[in-house]
């Protein structure tokens, strides 16, 4: 049977699996929708247009996945496009201004902290502390840059992976957490990573606990089976795979530094017709929100792919939990929430937990 990432069939505008839907109402503005809709994958950077798939090309996210399985030889060793990191590089003046290309990220930062916490509370074998925000006000907008919170006895003390860090939006918010043993944030772009650590250089309390390296997943020393306590509670890839060359090699890198127990989390976008109009025909084309040829929506992953990547062979059943989806909608004056059915839309999460180790 094919289906999922390996074997996902690309799809154009007019051949999405879903009718076009509207993300939200009438009544909110469709250029602040927009700007956060595609602010949200600007992060990372696409290669120069030469470089890139065109978006008629009939067979470019079918030959994503095949490249990766049915060949002997992995196409590189990196996933990542140097254009990517050129491009990223010039950017990263802007990573901390909340008003600026990066505010989606900003704004999309506490719901982050809000999924990994619905994971990890699901799950019957995490040990999970119910976390209560300072500010005793259960209804009291969120922190852009996350969640603080006070905490309980009992708390398990959680090492995070954070791939493909940028300026660390979520990497220092990770490590301001008391239930936070330990953040590794990695990313191949040293202008970034620059910018990044002198940010968290302003907040001498990150030190202890936050590490930034310049890495891909690739180039991290590969962990044993038996090494399960220098593994990773929680892997992150924020706004990451829709950008990598060879996506299913990716996480198969990826689910080597995720614990049992633990969890992967990402968010992405799905490639329907809705994405493409908002974050290329809209955001690109007309409004000139994002610089033209910052998307390429054959590179957009559907919910149902990525969810087939970890359930399509028995073994790969064996290893991983049933994934879990959450898709989000921006919502002018209210930030980013959740909507019921969205994930098959746009942005979504989808995170999934690590049952066993390869010796297992």
């Amino acid at each position: 049977m094919e289906y999922g990432l390996i074997h996902a069939e690309t799809q154009r505008p007019d051949q999405s699996r879903e009718e076009p839907q509207r993300a939200c109402g009438p009544s909110l503005s469709i250029r602040h929708y927009l700007i956060a809709q595609c602010g949200a994958s600007v992060r990372p950077i696409l290669a120069p247009a030469d470089d890139r798939p065109s978006r008629s090309s009939p067979s470019v996210t079918t030959q994503r996945w095949h490249s990766n399985h049915n060949n002997s030889t992995p196409p590189s060793s990196s996933s990542v496009n140097p254009g990517e990191i050129s491009h990223f590089n010039a950017l990263a003046a802007t990573w901390w201004d909340p008003h600026g290309s990066s505010r989606a990220l900003h704004l999309m930062n506490p719901l982050r902290h809000d999924f990994i916490q619905t994971c990890r509370s699901s799950s019957p074998t995490s040990s999970f502390t119910v976390l209560t925000e300072d500010s005793g006000d259960e209804h009291a907008p969120p922190s852009p840059d996350g969640p603080t919170y006070s905490t309980t006895a009992n708390v398990q003390k959680l090492r995070y992976l954070d791939i493909g860090c940028g300026g660390g939006i979520f990497a220092e918010s990770a490590a301001r957490l008391p239930t936070t043993e330990s953040v590794l944030a990695i990313d191949p772009s040293p202008g970034v990573l620059a910018i990044a650590r002198s940010h968290a250089k302003k907040d001498p309390s990150l030190s202890p606990k936050l590490t930034y390296l310049s890495s891909t997943i690739e180039s991290l020393p590969t962990l044993k089976p038996e090494a399960v306590e220098k593994k990773f509670d929680v892997v992150s890839c924020f706004e990451v795979i829709e950008h990598v060359d060879h996506p299913a090699l990716f996480l198969d890198h990826v689910a080597k530094f995720v614990k049992p127990g633990g969890w992967l989390v990402m968010s992405t976008i799905a490639r329907t017709w809705t994405s493409w109009f908002t974050t290329n025909f809209m955001a690109e084309d007309v409004l000139g929100i994002v610089p033209k040829g910052t998307h390429d929506w054959n590179k957009y992953i559907n919910e149902y792919e990525l969810r087939g990547y970890f359930e399509e062979t028995e073994e790969k059943r064996r290893f991983w939990g049933q994934p879990r989806a959450m898709g989000v909608v921006y919502v002018p004056g209210l930030g980013w929430k959740e909507v019921p059915g969205s994930e098959k839309v746009g942005n979504y999460f989808l995170g999934v937990q690590r049952l066993a180790s390869e010796d297992a």
